[in-house]
């Protein structure tokens, strides 16, 4: 510090010092934090948290900071799924929780919902919570354990964490979204390119995305090994918020809610945009990444429309620009499971979904499905995937024989038309509308 100047700090840091009523923190730090917000589903929630506060002997914090969300288990299709549906219903009822139930996956409706704000910090049941940065919150995932401790205490241990900052420079040419953004990012870096610090992406490129496409970056952090996954709130986040129904008081300050100039980080990467390519992911791992132009042609049996990361609205739209008036490749099964019922019924009133219906597609829950292996329509014997979801470890998505593929919607459903692994922008229409 010089003077009465404060010293340049980071999102992270401005973030976790608020929480932590703190003037300032370093990273590195033990700080205890308050939490905004606590997101719990069905499948780590009530029926692993429950039995542990019955043990302490505690209620909640404060049940107007707990969302509740049922997806994992959605549409309880099996006798356990059924049971566990029914107990976290029960839960909601006694405990009094905000519940959103079989309405999408946690990660999308929370948002949409109009539950985040920027400069909240927010601990999710879930590993993929790091979703929730895109809209400028502290959001990471813990375990039932931890999570316990957070619903009894309103609070949590935090080592205050470095900045990995992922510039990216200039546009993303039609064609590439920020699902290939990811995906670059994780053959570049790794899965533990992110060391579990706050990874902030920023630059041009990230600064033209809607707010769905930013939601996929902060969402993927976790393949990086990120605890969170930050951007910096704009003009952009605060309209979203504004139609989610969210809470806009505060919103003078949002716009100091973002990296200073100067300050320190543990790692700042550049990328070029512009001169970045469709990817795809070979199995099993999402770093297995390399251009589309680079995969083999290898067949597909199934394509897959889902997930947090691959199923919202502009997901679908773009994959239906591609689709549009053709047939699938001989013997592909298309599966398309939008990632909320209300980006489905917002999908179905512009005519997206009447496109997957007319080639041939089999419509699925608004859940998490096939990615995180759960229902009745899990991948079969030697089936080959390509897929919209952040994860292909082996076996998640069914079978360990199974070979998944990832790649973004636009990518999945060129496949699907091919009949093998194809570079989307060989489909697109002049007219398209696609991204």
């Amino acid at each position: 510090m010089t003077g009465d100047t404060p010293s340049p700090t980071t999102l992270a840091q401005k973030i976790v010092a608020r929480a932590s009523a703190r003037d300032h923190v370093t990273p590195g730090e033990i700080v205890t934090a308050r939490v905004d917000l606590a997101m719990i589903h069905d499948s780590g929630g009530p029926r692993r948290v429950e039995p542990i506060l019955k043990d302490l002997g505690v209620g909640l914090f404060d049940a107007s900071k707990v969302v509740l969300i049922s997806d994992h288990f959605v549409p309880g299709d099996t006798d356990e799924g059924a049971r566990i549906l029914e107990l976290t219903r029960q839960w909601a009822k006694e405990r009094k929780v905000a519940f959103h139930d079989g309405e999408g996956i946690c990660h999308v409706v929370l948002p949409e919902r109009g539950h985040l704000r920027p400069g909240m910090l927010v601990v999710g049941g879930d590993s993929h919570s790091p979703t929730g940065g895109a809209f400028g919150a502290y959001m990471f995932g813990v375990g039932a354990t931890e999570m316990a401790g957070v619903l009894a205490t309103g609070e949590i241990w935090l080592k205050v964490p470095d900045t990995i900052l992922l510039e990216w420079r200039g546009r993303l040419s039609r064609g590439v979204t920020a699902k290939d953004m990811m995906l670059a990012l994780c053959g570049r870096l790794g899965m533990d390119g992110g060391k579990y610090q706050a990874v902030e992406y920023t630059g041009e490129a990230i600064a033209a995305l809607s707010m769905q496409e930013r939601m996929t970056l902060s969402n993927m952090a976790a393949e990086l090994g990120g605890q969170a996954g930050l951007i910096a709130p704009d003009a952009t986040t605060a309209a979203f918020l504004e139609t989610a129904g969210a809470d806009m008081s505060g919103k003078e300050i949002w716009s100091a809610l973002a990296t200073d100039p100067g300050a320190p980080v543990l790692e700042h990467h550049v990328f070029d945009a512009s001169a970045l390519a469709p990817q795809v992911a070979a199995p099993h791992s999402p770093a297995n990444s390399a251009p589309v132009t680079d995969a083999p042609e290898t067949p597909v049996d199934v394509a897959y429309i889902g997930a947090c990361t691959g199923a919202k609205y502009e997901d679908l739209r773009n994959a239906a620009a591609i689709l549009r008036g053709r047939r699938l490749g001989k013997g592909v099964e298309l599966l398309v499971a939008p990632a909320s019922k209300r980006d489905q019924d917002r999908a179905a009133a512009d005519g997206i979904m009447a496109v997957f219906e007319e080639a041939g597609a089999r419509i699925l829950p608004n859940a998490c499905g096939i990615c995180a292996g759960y229902g009745t329509d899990r991948l079969g014997e030697d089936v080959t995937c390509i897929s919209s979801t952040a994860r292909n470890f082996k076996g998640r998505m069914g079978a360990a024989s199974s070979q998944v593929w990832l790649g973004s919607p636009l990518t999945v459903a060129a496949s699907a038309i091919a009949g093998k692994i194809a570079d989307p922008r060989a489909f697109l229409q002049d007219d398209g509308g696609t991204a």
